[in-house]
């Protein structure tokens, strides 16, 4: 048997990404209508205006993309008010992630992040080669002092997540000034705000303030969630000329597809829809909640649109849960096994979730019992 080329050492350290379970795959197995609340989507779907861009662009996938992204540059820039030279454009924030590692960092270098925090900060690092450097959270927050305290003089990149997947929790724009107080300023800062419309909090960000500064902070954001284009996948990211200028030196051509640039520019222009999603989470919020102190576990505040919930075993609980038909995300993956993230939906998917959680924590406990 023809032996497999050998894998470089550093990529063997890399734990590829496992997405969550297809709703599709949950119903065909199961014979079951499911729900999904496992990835963090927008349970409103994508705005109206979005998806007539979507069937309007499609009778044009026979060409190129615009590899520029000239249109929807001038328009975020426009909204934003930065310069078009100012914004990189990925297969979501997941690509822009990447090419910072690699745009970098080389071998000998430090990549340093969070434990606990999204898993593509850690890849990015690894495939490169670099150290990867984890800092443990402080109880369920991004230890900025930690983070300040671990940079060494081959740290050449730091990502932080604000607010964090999977905790929820975020910190002011004061902290994150004082981090880079701290830290030497050539170091590149890549700051992944994903979630950042449904964070409405005081002081939470002035991150784009720092970029017109020419500091040498990264910017991520998303139309994934929110603006509900997930499956289109498309994200930007704001910095000054020069560190863009380094992301399009290791980018592919044409990374981002024709449909999902005209989708995003409809929705840039659909404010309704995102009022309606970010009050339909709020809502949710309050629902879950309320549901999850009533049926007496813990759970973290969150100023996102999901809820990290301590179920004691998150995967025999997830498990439990699927087969009632409600797809949630066991945390084992990313260092919390005993929880599970959930992310919010309509309320009647709500409903369903906590009717399903309290069903299958009392089948465990039940069985924890008769197996005694």
């Amino acid at each position: 048997m023809t032996k497999l080329p050998r894998l470089p050492d550093y990529l063997l350290q890399i734990q590829p990404y496992v997405p969550g379970k297809p709703i599709e795959e949950v119903e065909r197995e199961l014979g079951i209508v499911a729900i999904k609340l496992a990835s963090n989507e927008n349970p409103l779907g994508p705005s109206p205006l979005a998806v007539e861009a979507i069937h309007a662009a499609a009778t044009r996938v026979h060409l190129y993309p615009d590899g520029s992204t000239w249109y929807l540059r001038e328009r975020l820039a426009a909204r934003l008010n930065v310069p078009a030279d100012h914004l990189a454009f990925g297969a979501g924030s997941c690509e822009l992630i990447l090419l910072a590692s690699h745009g970098h960092l080389q071998q000998g270098d430090e990549g340093l992040t969070s434990e606990s925090t999204f898993p593509v900060y850690a890849a990015g690092i690894l495939s490169t080669g670099a150290r990867l450097v984890e800092v443990p959270l402080e109880g369920d927050a991004i230890d900025l002092e930690g983070i300040a305290g671990a940079v060494t003089p081959r740290t050449r990149v730091i990502y932080l997540a604000n607010p964090n997947n999977p905790t929820g929790s975020w910190f002011t724009a004061g902290r994150f000034d004082a981090l880079l107080a701290q830290i030497p300023e050539e170091i590149l800062v890549v700051l992944d705000e994903a979630y950042y419309e449904y964070a409405d909090q005081p002081g939470y960000s002035r991150s784009i303030d720092l970029v017109r500064e020419g500091r040498n902070v990264l910017v991520l954001r998303t139309f994934s969630k929110v603006y509900g284009l997930a499956g289109l996948r498309l994200g930007y990211g704001i910095a000054r000329p020069e560190i863009v200028a380094a992301l399009d030196r290791v980018r592919h051509p044409f990374n981002t597809s024709s449909v999902a640039q005209a989708a995003a520019l409809a929705a840039l222009d659909d404010d309704a829809h995102v009022r309606c999603s970010l009050e339909m989470n709020r809502a949710g919020l309050a629902q879950l909640s309320r549901g999850l102190a009533e049926t007496g576990v813990s759970f973290l505040p969150s100023v996102t649109n999901f809820i990290l919930v301590d179920v004691g075993d998150g995967k025999a609980v997830s498990d439990a849960m699927l087969r009632l038909g409600v797809v949630v995300r066991p945390m084992d993956w990313m260092g919390i096994p005993q929880s599970i993230r959930v992310t919010v939906g309509t309320a009647e998917e709500n409903r369903k979730f906590l009717d399903a959680l309290a069903r299958a924590l009392a089948a465990l406990r039940e069985a924890r019992v008769g197996g005694s």
